[in-house]
Parts: structure tokens; C-alpha cells; sequence
């Protein structure tokens, strides 16, 4: 059967993302063919459409959906025709009305949560879980540091630190996004275009510093991320929305206290099929509970997927962002 999707031959800017036909089969041993109610956009989207990740082209683009399993393949019982479903990973290829992928990466989307939040939260969702509890278990009453507060994963970050006790310290580009950001429960907000965001972060834990830091601008604020961290501090790198984040001395970690440095990524946290129902499990806790509410504050036909890549680069959303089918 043909379905439309976004399809790539070559790496570039948004106008290499094509809008065409697909053929979709029949799923295989292990696979699900899956019809997406709701796709969601990322940044890591903007780093295989570049070339900045490797991509094997002529490939899809995509990381995350929600929808309905309409078939499974031979060896699949964790999901059945019918299940409501969502995912995060896997082989790129998400930008589709109806897809087959692996249904290792499947997971059953509860009643209670739409195939938008759905969408909108699987990787941004699941990239706090473990980044609070797993990469850097987060204790109540510390005070952290977390970039791009106002984004869709800073914003979840956000409610997710106050449901923990712990004291967010977010950074914005925008007044805008600051009060977005301490309406979701920053303790703090810093807006990096008027303020010196070391000074602030001194002058906010009584020059104590903080004991971690969660980088996903890269390139602009690595510098300052490590002049933020108390000694044996952890400097999370894990993302690169200005850029790579360049070449450096590991002396550099030495001559700041001896600090520790990681470039975690989800696959790496949910690389076994109970890592990621243990993951989502309390990440579906969260969102059921009301203590983190995903909002999806874009909207885009899949056919626009190219002008959502503009807003997105163009630093023009915030929150979460889907493409409809």
C-alpha cells in the first residue's frame, strides 16, 4: 500500500525534506506496521537532516510517533493490532502516515494520555527520566543548572525537578520564555541575551556553584557550563543545538576541580526492552499524575515538515511541537 512521507536523498537544509509516496508492507519477524495519529519533531531531527549525524541516504527522518498498531509480524506478543502505541528511536522514519518498524520500540500509550502528548513526549520525556535519575540521580534540595528551560525537553526538565524538590536554575534567550519557564517551575531563570549567566549562577547559590549541569546548546555555552560547576562536578553534555561542541583539553576539567564530563544518549539508557518499560512506566506515571504536563504549543502538517524544521532552527517555538498526518 502507498502512504505519504518525508523522504531525504540528500543532507541539507529544510528544503531537501520531499513530501511523496511511500510503498508500506507487511511487517516481518519482529516488526509492527503502526498508522501515526501524531509525529513528534526534535532537535536530533535537524542533526541527521544536515548531516551533522550520519544518515544512510535515501532515508525517512524521525524519531518519534504515537498511533495504532494495525499488524505485527512473527515473535511480536508485547502489542497486538488495535494497541494504542508510542515510541522513541529506532530506525529514523517517523515523518509517515503509517510506517513498519521494529516493535522492540513500541511501548502501549495508556487511555488517559492523547496520541499528541503522546507524541510530543516520548523523547523528550524519556531523555529527562534518565537524565535525573539515571545519568545524575537528582536529590531534593539541590540546585542544578539546565539550558534551553523554555524548549521541550527544558520544559518537562522543569516540572520534573519541582515534583522532585529540587531547585531548577533555567537559562532563556527571551523574557518571554522566562516567565514560560518559571510557569513551569523553575526556581530560577536566567535570560543569557541580558545576564551573565556564571555571575547569576554564583550569585544564586551563594557562590557554592552547582553540582551538575544540562547542556543541550553546545558549542555557545560549553565554557560557561563548566565554569557553573562546583568541584567534581558533572557536566551533562547532551545535545548540540548552536553547534558541536568543539575540541578541548582535558586539562580543562582539571584546572575547574576535577570535573566529570558525559555525552549520554536515550538509546544508550533504553537499549533493553525492560530499561524502556521501566522508563516509560514512570514517565507515564508523571504525565497521569499531573505533575508534568506535555504541551503541544505547534502545530504542523506532516506536509509542512520543512517549515517546522525553520521555526524549530529558528529558535521560533516552544515547548512541544507534532506533525499531523
Amino acid at each position: 500500500m502507498l502512504a505519504k512521507a518525508i523522504r531525504l536523498s540528500t543532507t541539507g537544509g529544510p528544503e531537501v525534506l520531499e513530501y511523496t509516496d511511500v510503498e508500506v508492507g507487511e511487517p516481518g519477524a519482529g516488526e509492527a506496521r503502526v498508522r501515526h495519529h501524531a509525529i513528534g519533531l526534535n532537535y536530533i531531527d535537524t542533526y541527521f537532516r544536515s548531516g551533522l549525524y550520519p544518515l544512510s541516504l535515501p532515508s525517512g527522518l524521525g524519531q518519534e510517533g504515537a498511533g495504532v498498531v494495525e499488524a505485527v509480524g512473527e515473535d511480536v506478543t508485547h502489542v497486538a493490532p488495535g494497541d494504542r502505541v508510542a515510541y522513541a528511536g529506532g530506525p529514523a522514519g517517523a515523518y509517515s502516515e503509517v510506517r513498519v518498524m521494529p516493535a522492540n520500540m513500541l511501548v502501549r500509550l495508556p487511555d488517559a494520555i492523547s496520541f499528541e502528548t503522546g507524541a510530543a513526549m516520548m523523547l523528550q520525556g524519556l531523555t529527562v527520566q534518565y537524565l535525573f535519575t539515571s545519568t545524575y540521580k537528582l536529590q531534593p534540595g539541590q540546585t542544578i543548572l539546565f539550558h534551553a528551560a523554555a524548549g521541550g525537553v527544558g520544559l518537562i526538565a522543569c516540572q520534573w525537578a519541582r515534583a522532585l524538590g529540587v531547585n531548577l536554575i533555567g537559562t532563556v534567550g527571551s523574557e518571554e520564555k522566562a516567565a514560560l519557564a518559571r510557569a513551569h517551575g523553575a526556581a530560577h531563570v536566567i535570560n543569557y541575551n541580558t545576564e551573565d549567566v556564571v555571575q547569576r549562577v554564583l550569585e544564586i547559590t551563594g557562590g557554592a556553584k552547582v553540582p551538575v549541569v544540562y547542556d543541550s546548546v553546545g558549542k555557545d555555552t560549553f565554557a560557561r557550563s563548566l565554569d557553573c560547576l562546583q568541584p567534581r562536578g558533572l557536566m551533562v553534555s547532551f545535545g548540540n543545538a548552536s553547534g558541536a561542541v568543539p575540541p578541548f583539553a582535558l586539562t580543562e576539567l582539571a584546572s575547574r576541580g576535577s570535573l566529570y564530563i558525559t555525552r549520554p544518549t536515550l538509546f544508550a539508557y533504553a537499549s533493553t526492552r525492560p530499561a524502556l518499560e521501566a522508563m516509560a512506566a514512570e514517565l507515564f506515571g508523571m504525565v497521569e499524575s499531573g505533575k508534568v504536563k506535555v504541551e503541544v504549543k505547534q502545530r504542523f502538517a506532516l506536509a509542512d515538515a520543512a517549515e517546522a524544521h525553520r521555526a524549530l532552527e529558528g529558535r521560533r517555538t516552544t515547548g512541544s511541537t507534532v506533525l499531523l498526518p
